[in-house]
């Protein structure tokens, strides 16, 4: 039985053209231009009997007119499937994929997600706080373990685990120090809360200020100086927005240790308000 090969129309006019343009002078480095394709879907009329059937439409764009049919494989390397619900098999409409828009079942969770994707939030470091908190109380209304009470054990856990994690999220968000801590590690950047304060600068400013608040012979004074401090974290938050955004992450770890000892006082103040 002979065999016959398909050749490349491009690789046929190379062989049967001749090497040189009669319109081109002599030394002209003119090439034949090879095609440029992109890809279509297979046409709905063809043939399921067809050779070409399982195959791809590809279209010079030289000569759009000119249809090329070549065989195309996929492997599923190449193919990323979408999320799909495990309760009714929907594919996922929009990310993130916490609840099934088709039947409202509460999803696996996801870690791949960071607290900023969970709220369709742009990572960075001044958010608006109180779109955060609409978006909370959104996510709250689908996963709240209280909604799910008469649905499987399966999805009652989802919801657990869910709602349990919005609320980790929300809390981390919602208060600069934490949000601060929080998009660092995004970066690869742990930060030691528990670190041993050796600036003697900071240190003498830190333990001046516990003593006024322990001095301190009514609530109007520890207001001020709750006042002080919240001024003082103000600050230095926003020197923490301009190292983040210049990536200088070491002086924004060094904002981060100010905000941490400014935010300690602040609770002492509240505790003894």
């Amino acid at each position: 039985m002979s065999r016959k090969f398909w050749t490349p129309l491009y690789t046929t006019l190379r062989r049967t053209l001749p090497s040189k343009h009669p319109y081109l002078p002599a030394n002209s480095a003119f090439k034949f231009p090879s095609p440029t394709y992109f890809l279509s879907p297979p046409s709905p009329s063809s043939s399921p009997n067809s050779p070409f059937s399982s195959g791809y439409d590809f279209y010079s764009l030289q000569n759009p007119k000119f249809p090329v049919r070549i065989f195309c494989f996929s492997t599923g390397a190449e193919e990323q499937s979408s999320a799909r619900c495990w309760s009714c098999g929907a594919v996922a409409i929009a990310a993130p994929f916490l609840v099934c828009e088709t039947c409202r079942s509460v999803q696996p969770m996801d870690h791949s997600l960071d607290y900023f994707q969970i709220f369709g939030l742009e990572k960075k470091y001044d958010i608006e706080v109180q779109n955060l908190e609409g978006k909370y109380k959104d996510w709250q209304k689908k996963l709240h373990p209280d909604l799910v009470h008469s649905k499987s054990p399966r999805e009652r856990g989802y919801a657990a685990e869910q709602s349990a994690r919005v609320i980790d999220a929300y809390r981390t968000l919602s208060k600069p120090l934490l949000r601060a801590i929080y998009i660092l590690r995004l970066e690869g950047v742990d930060v030691d809360e528990e670190e041993t304060l050796t600036d003697p600068e900071l240190l003498s400013e830190i333990l001046e200020i516990r003593e006024a608040v322990e001095e301190a012979a009514d609530p109007l004074a520890l207001n001020e100086i709750k006042s002080q401090m919240n001024e003082k974290l103000n600050h230095w938050s926003n020197s923490f927005t301009t190292a983040f955004r210049c990536r200088k992450f070491e002086e924004a770890v060094n904002s981060i240790r100010r905000m941490t000892y400014y935010e300690r006082v602040t609770e002492e103040i509240v505790k003894k308000l």
